[in-house]
């Protein structure tokens, strides 16, 4: 899948997961799709378990709205000294769960965010922004049918200067072109690899998508 995502142009990989990941599963994901690609390989963590050598960077994330210390920073915490000693690039990022937030929201024991509620996000990305985070996610949720609303995304990135990361609910190009022309810089296709047979069509696609959303930015 990540080769097939690769020749269809995507930039970065991202390898996590929510639920089941153990320390010799993912060092074995890792080793595999860095032999298969030649872009930058980052770590989705699910917990300090996901540290690995074979992997370029990590997202060094917070889940600013979990209702537990644990995905707020304790799993960061834990993984720090490990993400020293092997040399791993950390890109600090602020990570936030919006309703319907499907399984993340529920194993990460999150506050989801109201779809209606932009205020809320926006302050929450000013602050992952004033806290020296270099990236702020809002996520849907892995195969949620919406992506986070136009609205919030457009008022989240008003009120930050770092990239906007979206994921969830982002499943063709139609959707890649308004949440770019919304305020998205980064675009994460977690599900549509999975489902999709034609992973490098469907890539190509959400590429065109997202494309057609810059010149609408611009």
């Amino acid at each position: 899948m990540a080769s097939e995502a690769w020749e269809g142009g995507t930039d970065i990989i991202l390898v996590g997961g929510t639920t089941g990941v153990e320390a010799s599963v993912m060092e074995e994901a890792l080793k595999a799709i860095k032999g298969s690609v030649r872009i930058p390989v980052v770590i989705f963590p699910a917990s300090s378990v996901s540290v690995s050598s074979y992997a370029d960077a990590i997202l060094f994330m917070s889940l600013m709205n979990s209702r537990s210390v644990r995905y707020v920073n304790r799993e960061a915490v834990m993984g720090s000294h490990l993400i020293r000693e092997i040399g791993l690039e950390t890109i600090p990022t602020g990570y936030i769960v919006v309703e319907p937030g499907m399984l993340v929201g529920e194993v990460g024991e999150v506050d989801l965010i109201g779809r209606e509620d932009c205020r809320s996000a926006s302050c929450y990305a000013l602050a992952a922004q004033f806290f020296g985070m270099k990236l702020f996610y809002l996520e849907g949720g892995s195969g949620v049918v919406h992506h986070p609303p136009l609205g919030m995304i457009s008022s989240v990135k008003e009120a930050i200067d770092i990239p906007l990361v979206v994921g969830g609910g982002i499943k063709g190009p139609s959707e890649a072109r308004d949440v770019v022309r919304a305020g998205v810089d980064i675009v994460v296709t977690g599900t549509l690899v999975e489902v999709e047979n034609d992973i490098q069509g469907a890539i190509r696609s959400v590429k065109k998508g997202m494309l057609e959303g810059w010149s609408g930015r611009r």
